[in-house]
C-alpha cells in the first residue's frame, strides 16, 4: 500500500533543517564558484529583445544585402566556377556585413544581463571543471525539481504563459492585419507582400519581447528566493564555519586588517580635532578636547595603547596637536576614563597646568 503513495518528501525542502540565514562568508565563497542568483530567462529576453531592435532598424540595410548578394551569385553562377576563391571573399564579407551586427548586439545583451544580474563581473572556472558527478544522469533529482517543487512548478506554468501570449498576441496581429496582406497578395507585387509580412512579424517580435522581459521580472526574484533558500545553514554548520574562520589566517588578517582601518579612521578625526595629547611616552596616549559650551572639564577623545599610543602621536604631529610627555598622568587617565567621559575632577589641577602650558586655555577655566 505504502508503494502505491506519492513520497511527499519529494515536497519539503531539499536542505530540511537549514533554518539560518546564509552568512557573508558563504555567500562571498558562492560568488567566488560563480553561483549566484540569476534568471535565463531574462539574459535570454534581454538578448531577444536588443536583437529584434537591431533587425528591425537594420531591416532595409540588411534586404540590400540579402538582395545584392543574390544578385552577385545568381548573374555569375554560368560564368566562373563554383570553386573560385572570390566566391568565398564575396561571401564572407556580405556575411559579416548582415550577420556581425545582430550577433555582436545579442552578445552585449547577454554581457550585460550578466553583469546586471551578478552586480558586476565575475570570472571563473568552476562552474566549468570537469566532474565525474555531471556525468552521471540523476532521473530523481531531475524530475523532482522540475515536477515536484515550487521551482519546477513556476517554470511549467511561465513556459505555458509565454506560448498562450505568444498565440494570443500573433492571433490578433494577423487577423487585424490579413484583409490588407489578401489583398497585397492578389495584386501580385512580391515586394510589398513581402515587405508587409516582414513588418507584421517586427511588430509581434517587438511586443513579445517587451513581454518577455516583464515576465523575466518576477522570474529573477523566485530565482533569487530559491537561491537564498538554497545558501540556507544548518546551526551546526554556521557553528563549523565559524571555527574555520577562526582558524583562517587569511580570515583573521583581514578581519585584523579591516578592524585596525576603522579604529584608525576614528582615532584620526578624534586626535586631529584634540587639544592635547598626553603620552607615556611610547606605550600609553590620550587625547582630549575642552568645549566650556558643552562641558565643565576637557573630556576624553580617544585613547590607545602601543600601535595606537604611536599612530596617535603620528597623527598629532602631523596635525600640529601640541604633545605633553606626563608618565603617571597617561598611565592614569587610560586606566580611569573611556572614550567620551570627562576627566575626573582629582586631575583637574595638572591638566589646568597642562593646558596653560600649551597655551590652549588660561588654567583658570577648569580650576
Amino acid at each position: 500500500m505504502k508503494s502505491d503513495l506519492l513520497d511527499l518528501q519529494w515536497f519539503a525542502a531539499e536542505d530540511e533543517g537549514r533554518t539560518e540565514e546564509p552568512s557573508e562568508y558563504k555567500l562571498r565563497k558562492a560568488r567566488e564558484e560563480g553561483r549566484v542568483p540569476k534568471s535565463q530567462d531574462l539574459n535570454s529576453s534581454l538578448v531577444f529583445l536588443f536583437t529584434v531592435i537591431v533587425l528591425v532598424f537594420l531591416s532595409k540595410s540588411i534586404l540590400s544585402g540579402c538582395a545584392e548578394i543574390m544578385r552577385f551569385f545568381f548573374t555569375r553562377c554560368n560564368e566562373s566556377e563554383v570553386a573560385n576563391p572570390r566566391f568565398a571573399y564575396v561571401f564572407a564579407r556580405y556575411f559579416a556585413r548582415l550577420v556581425l551586427p545582430v550577433s555582436l548586439s545579442g552578445i552585449a545583451a547577454g554581457i550585460t544581463g550578466n553583469i546586471i544580474q551578478n552586480r558586476g563581473l565575475i570570472f571563473t572556472l568552476k562552474p566549468i571543471e570537469p566532474k565525474f558527478s555531471k556525468i552521471i544522469p540523476k532521473f530523481g533529482e531531475y524530475f523532482k525539481n522540475t515536477l515536484f517543487s515550487f521551482k519546477g512548478i513556476f517554470n511549467i506554468v511561465k513556459s505555458i504563459g509565454k506560448v498562450a501570449v505568444i498565440v494570443a498576441i500573433a492571433y490578433l496581429i494577423i487577423r487585424r492585419n490579413i484583409p490588407l496582406l489578401v489583398h497585397t497578395i492578389k495584386t501580385g507585387n512580391v515586394l510589398s507582400s513581402f515587405s508587409m509580412v516582414s513588418r507584421i512579424a517586427a511588430q509581434l517580435a517587438l511586443i513579445v519581447s517587451v513581454i518577455f522581459i516583464i515576465v523575466a521580472i518576477p522570474d529573477y526574484f523566485v530565482q533569487r528566493r530559491e537561491f537564498m533558500e538554497s545558501m540556507k545553514m544548518t546551526k551546526y554548520e554556521q557553528k563549523q564555519e565559524y571555527k574555520e574562520m577562526e582558524g583562517d589566517p587569511e580570515i583573521k588578517s583581514r578581519l585584523m586588517a579591516e578592524q585596525r582601518r576603522i579604529l584608525s579612521q576614528n582615532v584620526r578625526k578624534a586626535v586631529s580635532e584634540a587639544d592635547v595629547v598626553i603620552t607615556n611616552p611610547t606605550h600609553f596616549a590620550v587625547s582630549m578636547k575642552y568645549d566650556p559650551s558643552v562641558t565643565d572639564a576637557p573630556s576624553v577623545t580617544a585613547k590607545g595603547q602601543d600601535e595606537i599610543a604611536l599612530l596617535m602621536r603620528r597623527i598629532a604631529d602631523d596635525n600640529g596637536v601640541p604633545i605633553v610627555e606626563n608618565r603617571p598622568l597617561a598611565r592614569a587617565l587610560y586606566a580611569d576614563t573611556e572614550v567620551g567621559d570627562i576627566i575626573p575632577d582629582k586631575y583637574w589641577h595638572v591638566l589646568a597646568e597642562i593646558y596653560a602650558e600649551v597655551g590652549k586655555y588660561n588654567s583658570k577655566s577648569i580650576e
